[in-house]
């Protein structure tokens, strides 16, 4: 059997010790839940993983999805037989309303649960999250009739769904889309034009697959204020929920990855001709919502799909910190540095100082950042069930602030665990024969995908600090000073760390005010990157402190391995942000000055 991929202690810890999530059977929503069927998703999700996902990620990875002769994609059968049993398991139903069949499970349970997928296979994973994420967003903004033919299908897998932006001259940049929608004159429209990137585009794991697809109808405004959103399937489904027409959907080709190979990921043309529903050329596509809407629409399922970017990040990480503590226990070479006799016998790697350095560094990363996910992960829950309105409000800020960097920050640093795993299986680490290679080649997409790093970093910078005259950023501020209060008065390390974090989080504030200072968003969003990065250190630096104090004075192992990583963070990782802060707030104009010829 593989190793282990993620640690239900520390998932116990997190869910029920610190954010408390039996406390949400107390809402209407939940009320037929209990910590035993949170615990039973868990463990059903940790068994299905270890069994069936974990079991070919390495047989997906050398042997990835291909064009058959017949121009079919071709998939490893291990795939099918592991989403065909994840959704017999009602996992991709899980959070939705009972009414679509769904669990009614919260968010938070959801993502934990999601987790152990995602650590244990990232390719064979994208399938079912990318089809929540679809369904979810037609739950919300499609009408009766496209909720009724498309979602019960993708919440039993028996159709999967894409979220289809970008194109092959317009990556990120949406407002340079040319898919185009004519009306068609019968309530439906004819989409042509190409789209790239597209996870999961085409296979034949299902019977069909939704296409969520941005297209700009003629006469709409320019840019992304004339975007709007089209329900696209591959067949078409007649009213008795039978497959119909082939849609002209057609797969130009696949994309060659250098991680995350399991899950197809495509280049696809819409309406050339190569199919032709009802007789003529140009793909059927549907209206969700309103015109020039499309965008709005689509964050629904992009900010969903952030906080998993930043989940599979975390898992991966995750996974790789597992393999290499394992590696490390028991691998012996060397001898201690006062050892002097070379015929005395070699210890584990774990007893050289420099191997534990890059296990706590990696230990402070992935236990950081699955705490910051699950955080934010409740938020959700919170905004959707509480029934206050203030209460409402907070988390829906709280959440707008946070989500960049939860999806950025997991998507950096976890990988750097990645690589520090590598690092302690030094030459192992580097071959095919061991995960940890794979683990951050998976992992390396995370930074580009669902918005890169300077995206985000405009996100956070340019938008979701100055928001409503800055009040999601004074929330955070006084979120984080009422765990620095706590802290000081537990005292002992946590007071200390307490007055690390105020002394940082009071840098936040003061940069951010410099920043917008000249007026001048050139400058201010410059060097965003850095500023995204130092802010999320801070935030993991007080996720580490609320950790601490959930740990309280209990002892044991894993305790004592919440006090040791909050200490490395504390001692080698925040202090990072210092000279980021004095960088940004010295205006400074390198990368803006500095001509393109020159590069």
């Amino acid at each position: 059997m593989p190793a282990p991929v993620l640690s239900r202690r520390d998932l116990d810890f997190l869910l029920y010790d610190w954010l408390d999530i039996e406390s949400l059977t107390d809402r209407a929503r939940f009320a037929e839940h209990s910590r035993e069927t949170f615990d039973a998703v868990l463990d059903l999700s940790a068994d299905l993983a270890t069994r069936y996902f974990a079991t070919h990620n390495k047989k997906a990875d050398a042997q990835e999805p291909r064009i058959g002769e017949d121009g079919r994609v071709e998939i490893i059968p291990e795939v099918k037989e592991a989403l065909d049993l994840f959704s017999k398991a009602g996992l991709i139903a899980g959070g939705f309303d009972e009414r679509h069949g769904g669990m009614q499970l919260p968010v938070t349970v959801l993502r934990a649960s999601m987790a152990w997928f995602q650590a244990a296979n990232a390719g064979t994973s994208a399938y079912p999250f990318l089809t929540a994420a679809n369904a979810n967003l037609l739950v919300t903004h499609g009408s009766d009739e496209q909720i009724a033919t498309f979602v019960p299908p993708m919440l039993e897998g028996r159709f999967f769904g894409t979220m289809c932006l970008s194109e092959p001259q317009a990556g990120s940049s949406l407002a340079d889309i040319t898919t185009k929608a004519v009306p068609a004159g019968d309530g439906t429209y004819r989409l042509t034009g190409t789209k790239m990137w597209i996870s999961g585009g085409d296979h034949e794991l299902t019977e069909n697959i939704v296409h969520l697809v941005l297209a700009k109808i003629p006469g709409s405004p320019a840019g992304v204020k004339g975007i709007s959103l089209f329900v696209v399937p591959k067949y078409l489904v007649e009213p008795d929920g039978t497959l119909g027409d082939r849609n002209d959907v057609a797969l130009v080709g696949l994309n060659h990855k250098m991680g995350n190979r399991g899950t197809t990921n495509t280049l696809l043309n819409f309406g050339e001709g190569a199919h032709t529903p009802g007789g003529r050329a140009g793909a059927v596509g549907y209206l969700l919502g309103e015109p020039d809407k499309g965008l709005s629409y689509m964050f629904h399922m992009m900010n969903e799909a952030r906080i998993g970017v930043g989940f599979l990040a975390t898992s991966l990480g995750y996974a790789g910190y597992l393999q290499s503590l394992d590696y490390a226990r028991t691998r012996t070479q060397g001898r201690p540095l006062g050892a002097k006799d070379p015929a005395s016998p070699q210890v584990p790697l774990v007893e050289h100082a420099d191997v534990r350095r890059m296990l706590l560094a990696q230990k402070s990363y992935v236990e950081g950042a699955l705490a910051l996910g699950l955080y934010c992960s409740k938020l959700v829950d919170e905004q959707q069930t509480t029934d206050s309105d203030e209460a409402r409000t907070r988390a829906g800020l709280l959440l707008d602030l946070l989500t960049p960097i939860a999806k950025s920050w997991p998507s950096q640093w976890c990988l750097e665990a990645n690589s520090l795993a590598i690092q302690v299986l030094g030459g192992y680490g580097y071959t095919r024969e061991f995960d940890v290679e794979q683990f951050y080649r998976d992992n390396r997409l995370n930074a580009i995908h669902e918005g890169t790093h300077g995206i985000q970093g405009l996100d956070l910078l340019g938008r979701k600090v100055i928001m409503q005259g800055g009040a999601a950023l004074k929330l955070l501020g006084e979120t984080i000073g009422e765990t620095i209060a706590r802290a000081t008065v537990a005292g002992g390390d946590a007071a200390v760390y307490a007055q690390q974090l105020g002394a940082a989080v009071g840098r936040v504030a003061e940069t951010t005010a410099t920043l917008w200072s000249t007026g001048d968003p050139a400058v201010a969003l410059a060097n965003s990157s850095i500023y995204l990065e130092a802010v999320g250190h801070v935030v993991v630096a007080w996720i580490w402190l609320e950790q601490l104090l959930a740990v309280g004075d209990r002892e044991g192992d894993f305790f004592d391995g919440k006090r040791a990583a909050a200490r490395y963070f504390y001692r080698f990782e925040l202090p990072r942000t210092g000279p980021q802060f004095d960088l940004l707030s010295s205006l400074d104009r390198t990368t803006l000055d500095v001509s393109p010829s020159a590069l």
